[in-house]
C-alpha cells in the first residue's frame, strides 16, 4: 500500500468517526439527559451506579466509573459508581464457579439495590452476560441503561433507557460511546 491510498484510509475513517457522532447527534439528546437524571436521582439518594461490558466494553465501564467516582473535570465529591469487570478475583471466581453468562449478574445481586442504577455496554446489544445483568438489575429494582450499537439488540428493548449508536462497525461504535460517556460524566458533574 503506497502512502496515498494510506492517507487516503486515515481520512475516510476520521469521515466514518465524524459520520457516526452526527448521526447520534442529529437522533437527539433524550436518552443521555434521562441517564443523567437517573444518576443525579440515585447519587442524591445515597445510591450507585453499576457499569459493565466486556473487552473494550469492559474498559469504558472502568473508565465511566472512573470519571464518576474521581472527577471529570472539577473538583467535587466523590460519586459512588463500580465498575463490575475491574476486580479479576470476583470475576473469575464468578466464572469459574457458576459461568462468564453470570459474571455480572451475580455481582448485581450482590451489590444492587433499588434506586441504583446498572449500566450494560455492549456494541452489539447481544452480549449474554451483559443481558442477565441489566435481568438481575431490573428484578431488584435498578434503573437498567444500555448502551449499543448497531441493531441495539435484546439488550436495548430490556433496558429502561436506551443510548443508541445504529451504526454496524464496533469501532466507530466505541468511539460514539465515549464520548457519551463524557457527556453523561460532565452534564452529572454539573448539576451535583
Amino acid at each position: 500500500m503506497t502512502a496515498e491510498p494510506r492517507s487516503d484510509r486515515v481520512d475516510a475513517i476520521f469521515a466514518e468517526a465524524i459520520a457516526a457522532h452526527e448521526t447520534v447527534r442529529r437522533a437527539g439528546a433524550a436518552p443521555l439527559l434521562r441517564v443523567v437524571d437517573a444518576l443525579l436521582a440515585a447519587f442524591a439518594a445515597g445510591g450507585k451506579a453499576l457499569v459493565f461490558g466486556n473487552g473494550g466494553s469492559a474498559s469504558d465501564a472502568g473508565h465511566f466509573a472512573a470519571e464518576l467516582v474521581c472527577r471529570f473535570q472539577r473538583d467535587r465529591r466523590g460519586l459512588a459508581a463500580i465498575a463490575l469487570t475491574t476486580d479479576s478475583a470476583v470475576v473469575t471466581a464468578i466464572g469459574n464457579d457458576y459461568g462468564f453468562e453470570r459474571v455480572f449478574a451475580r455481582q448485581v445481586e450482590a451489590l444492587g439495590a433499588p434506586g441504583d442504577v446498572a449500566i450494560g455496554i455492549s456494541t452489539s446489544g447481544a452480549s449474554p452476560n451483559v443481558i442477565a445483568g441489566l435481568e438481575a438489575a431490573a428484578a431488584r429494582g435498578l434503573t437498567t441503561v444500555a448502551m449499543t450499537g448497531h441493531d441495539g439488540g435484546a439488550l436495548g428493548r430490556m433496558a429502561d433507557i436506551h443510548v443508541h449508536v445504529p451504526d454496524p462497525v464496533t469501532a466507530r461504535v466505541q468511539e460514539v460511546q465515549r464520548t457519551q460517556i463524557h457527556v453523561i460524566c460532565e452534564l452529572v458533574e454539573d448539576g451535583v
